[in-house]
């Protein structure tokens, strides 16, 4: 651009190409100056002294007069200037030589674009510089390394720009890089010869901007970078703003700028310093001897914050070619700036293939656009944004009025928030729902034989390291909230509860603190490792007896009358999802209170049958395909319309469940689920295809008894798109029992278990409400699971009772049972919810500060992970990749969105975790950084 300039201004340009400089950089051009043209272009060849290269100038000079018909000696030269970094040391040279004005290469000056020199000069000018060592060769290096404060910064001495800049955190680190930049090209080309070593400085980093003329130094502009810790990276460039040359900061700056300039030798020409403020004051990073790079993306800003009167630019033309022009100038821009803007680094929080740019279109709508460079195209990968290598692009934006250009900022950030910068080629995406069995769980296992992943759902008691911490510091969680008492002969009757894991653990220890003893009854196919499914909350179990299913009913019946003895049966319930079936067929068979098995009852727990039979009471129902074979389903398949829900006819919570969104992974997924064994044992017989829902999703928790319903809470699913997945779960939240959306589903849901002959005992129904109502997704006939973690939550919320009381009610208390209200109490009598953690970042965890800090929160009630020291966590894009679960409890609202705002905040900071670092490149902002470059102005 200082050449495009310079040419307006009638000056014919010659191009001088150093020794090894690519011929792909050559190609690097403005999408504003690709109208520029050159009278000549001369390379310096390898064997060429600066003399061999000074007379291929003056013959090419010549030559080209002479073939435009003007006499040899037409061209006189002007000027030397330096284009880019690679050619500040020739630039210098050949300026020396010819005459014209210099900055010279006399004594240390000679390396003035080498980065020790640098530090060495301004140190010896009495500023504060950086501690550092240098060397050829490791050895050289490796007592600074010893001494030094890590993290540490390795660069070359003479890079493009922040080209191979690192900051290692071990000595390991650091060796591994100091041999690896002696070993690759730069990126201008030629090798790096040294490498530097010096401290990490701390504090916000900030550009100053200078054209110099005789040692006039004159500022162009002050910017600050915007970096901010994303995806696991404590230094993502988010923009470069700005700054007021009369603001505290620029006072401080612009000086300490002007003396490294001094320092350096720097009399002439532009120059753009990086500079940080650390606690002892402004510390030179390193002076680039050239003009601001970016391909001068930031021009027409730099303009209009001088008024539209000059930028780097012009000034850089002024400074060789015209005196009188410089000495117009400004000695700084003019406080206030004259227009509001600043340069965007787009940020990713996803990763995947481009299929379409929607977001891109969008930007270049925003009344405050000026410029965009993508750094993506349709068919590229996107990773997610941890340094400027991966950010996607760059935009300008600029406006008059600051609140417009504040709002098209922040529409630019929700953009990168939901992911809408980019559509990316689809992939099957799991729709499971929160238990206490998803947190944490890290990678899936694969099949020996087969590439698909196992879709496996780890419980707790897959993790020995599994850290659950229930708050002791809340006497309104102690203990019952409401006394149940039983009749005189409870000591002599029995319960069985049918594979009483999970929240089936909490009613085990109900029925027993009503004197009522229990067996455990086991389903066959039933693991041992489900069996220790313990929450927290009861600590260890112990029944009256535990019997194994027989192999039909009758040695099934006769080993529970064996196991109770001389007592009396009085209930049958059951304890988890495998349990559904056998609790409905033995409460029939031995004649205690029952949901019973008549007709197409018999199989409620089945999903396909489930829609049937509300599709037949004339409730809204899903479009569904079942079959235990592909045919069976692949003419559902061809027809309707994707993504559609692939999930097992009866698995237990969402086990399964995924999102597919093309015939062929509808199919894989079909295949799959034949072949996986399901979460509590055994193999899917039959796969259930159905259409997609849209619209938010609740549960609707119940119990029942003679066929009334009692509606014990209705919660709704905090789902939002983050890390490129669209379904990302972030909480369950309690509603308003009198709202209008909790008076819908209680009543659809009523109809629906009235529907599926659900009379007696606990229930919880996923609904989703739809544009054209309620729909069912499923009805699980058993107590919500996730361990019963939500228990203090909801007793808190209704006063003193939950699920968990009303369903042992339900079955042994009629009296009690009807005492409850039909639905809760509105408003609720605290305030609360269950947070689910996400993360933004993915490493090795080798802290877990933020599980800390959650337990001191004032309305912390419980947490629950499967991460600690030494997991590996990854990008949260689903439930298995979540990394926790927190419930939150206080009678004041505020404390408890405080609270959930303090988790938000931690989890966007990377403060949940500490992770091992490694190497990170610590680019500066350069469109070399973009290597899919395409340009747009409006």
């Amino acid at each position: 651009m200082v050449a495009q300039e310079i040419s307006k201004r009638g000056y014919p340009i010659m191009a001088v190409w150093t020794k090894g400089f690519a011929a792909e950089m050559k190609t690097h051009v403005p999408v504003s100056c690709r109208d520029l043209t050159y009278i000549a272009q001369v390379d310096d060849l390898d064997p060429w002294s600066l003399d061999n290269l000074i007379d291929a100038v003056k013959n090419e000079a010549s030559r080209v007069a002479q073939e435009s018909g003007k006499p040899t000696d037409y061209y006189t030269i002007a000027g030397c200037i330096a284009g880019g970094e690679a050619g500040v040391d020739m630039a210098d040279l050949l300026s020396e030589k010819l005459g014209v004005l210099t900055n010279g290469a006399q004594g240390d000056f000679a390396n003035r674009r080498d980065k020790e020199v640098q530090q060495d000069l301004v140190r010896k000018a009495g500023m504060r510089s950086v501690r550092q060592a240098c060397g050829k060769t490791f050895e050289e290096v490796e007592e600074f390394l010893n001494t030094e404060t890590f993290p540490v910064v390795l660069k070359p001495t003479d890079s493009a720009g922040s080209d191979g800049v690192k900051l290692c955190h071990t000595m390991e680190e650091a060796k591994e890089h100091f041999h690896h930049l002696l070993t690759v090209e730069a990126v201008n080309g030629g090798y790096n010869e040294q490498v530097l070593c010096q401290e990490f400085l701390r504090g916000k980093e900030y550009v100053i901007d200078h054209v110099s003329r005789d040692g006039v130094h004159k500022t162009m502009m002050v910017w600050v970078y915007d970096k901010r810790p994303r995806n696991g990276s404590q230094f993502v460039y988010f923009g470069m703003l700005p700054i007021d040359p009369k603001s505290e900061e620029a006072k401080v700056l612009i000086p300490y700028a002007r003396g490294v300039l001094d320092a350096l030798g720097m009399a002439h020409g532009p120059s753009h310093g990086e500079v940080i403020i650390t606690k002892d004051g402004p510390c030179l990073v390193e002076m680039n001897c050239r003009a601001h790079g970016g391909d001068g993306n930031w021009v027409p800003l730099g303009r209009a914050l001088t008024g539209g009167k000059y930028c780097q630019i012009e000034a850089t033309a002024s400074a060789y070619l015209d005196l009188e022009e410089f000495n117009k100038i400004p000695d700084a821009p003019p406080s206030p700036l004259q227009a509001s803007g600043l340069e965007v680094n787009l940020v990713s929080y996803s990763k995947g293939k481009v299929k379409s740019m929607p977001g891109f279109d969008v930007i270049k709508k925003l009344p405050s656009f000026v410029y965009l460079s993508p750094a993506a195209s349709v068919g590229s990968e996107v990773k997610y944004t941890v340094d400027l290598i991966t950010s996607p692009g760059c935009v300008i934006l600029m406006n008059q009025d600051d609140a417009v250009l504040q709002k098209d900022l922040a529409f630019i950030r929700y953009l990168e928030e939901i992911n809408g910068l980019f559509v990316y080629e689809t992939h099957g995406e799991s729709l499971a729902r929160p238990t206490a069995a998803t947190f944490g769980l890290g990678s899936l296992p694969t099949f020996p034989d087969k590439k698909a992943a196992q879709h496996r759902r780890i419980m707790s008691i897959d993790r020995p390291n599994l850290l659950r911490i229930m708050s002791n510091d809340r006497p309104e969680l102690r203990g019952r909230l409401m006394k149940r008492f039983t009749t005189v002969d409870s000591s002599k009757e029995v319960v069985i509860v049918v594979d009483p894991y999970s929240t089936g653990c909490l009613i085990v220890q109900e029925v027993q603190s009503r004197g009522y003893k229990v067996i455990a009854l086991w389903t066959k196919g039933f693991s041992e490792e489900m069996k220790k499914h313990v929450p927290l909350s009861c600590k260890s179990m112990s029944y009256h007896m535990e019997v194994t299913e027989g192999d039909n009913l009758g040695e099934t019946t006769r080993d529970l009358y064996k196991a109770a003895g001389k007592l009396r049966i009085v209930a049958c319930i059951c304890g988890g999802e495998a349990g559904v079936d056998t609790a409905d067929i033995l409460s029939e068979r031995l004649m205690v209170r029952t949901n019973g098995t008549e007709g197409d009852f018999a199989n409620r727990r089945d999903k396909k049958v489930q829609q049937e039979l509300i599709k037949a009471t004339g409730l809204r129902s899903v479009r569904q395909a079942a079959g235990k074979q592909f045919s069976d389903v692949e003419s559902f398949l061809k027809s309707e319309h994707y993504p559609v829900v692939l999930k097992p006819t009866d698995s237990a919570g969402t086990d399964g469940v995924k999102l597919c969104h093309d015939f062929d992974e509808a199919k894989e997924h079909f295949q799959l689920l034949l072949e996986v064994e399901a979460v509590n044992g055994g193999y899917n017989s039959e796969v259930l295809c159905q259409e997609f829902l849209r619209g938010k999703e609740y549960v609707v928790d119940t119990v029942s008894r003679d066929g009334v319903h009692k509606t014990m809470a209705v919660w709704v699913y905090d789902k939002r798109p983050a890390n490129g997945a669209a379904f990302v779960y972030f909480g369950m939240v309690p509603i308003d029992t009198a709202s209008l959306e909790a008076k819908l589903l209680i009543k659809y849901t009523n109809h629906v278990l009235d529907a599926l002959g659900m009379k007696n005992g606990a229930s919880h129904g996923e609904v989703i409400l739809t544009p054209n109502g309620p729909c069912l997704v499923e009805m699980n006939c058993r107590a919500q699971g996730g361990d019963g973690n939500w228990r203090p939550l909801a007793r808190a919320l209704t006063g003193g009772y939950s699920q968990v009381e009303a369903c042992v009610d339900s079955y042994l208390d009629k009296k009690a049972f009807h005492s409850l209200p039909e639905i809760p109490p509105s408003p609720a009598k605290a305030f609360g919810q269950e947070v689910i953690l996400v993360s933004y970042a993915e490493g090795d965890v080798i802290g877990t500060p933020g599980y800390d800090d959650i337990k001191e929160l004032e309305s912390f009630v419980y947490l629950e992970t499967g991460i600690s020291i030494g997991c590996k966590v990854e990008h949260t894009v689903d439930l298995v990749t979540s990394v926790g679960s927190v419930i939150l409890l206080h009678e004041d609202e505020d404390v408890v969105k405080r609270d959930i705002a303090k988790i938000r905040e931690m989890e966007k900071n990377n403060e949940l975790f500490e992770l091992k670092q490694s190497s990170r490149m610590m680019n500066a902002v350069s469109t070399m950084n973009f290597k899919h470059l395409s340009f747009g102005y409006e």
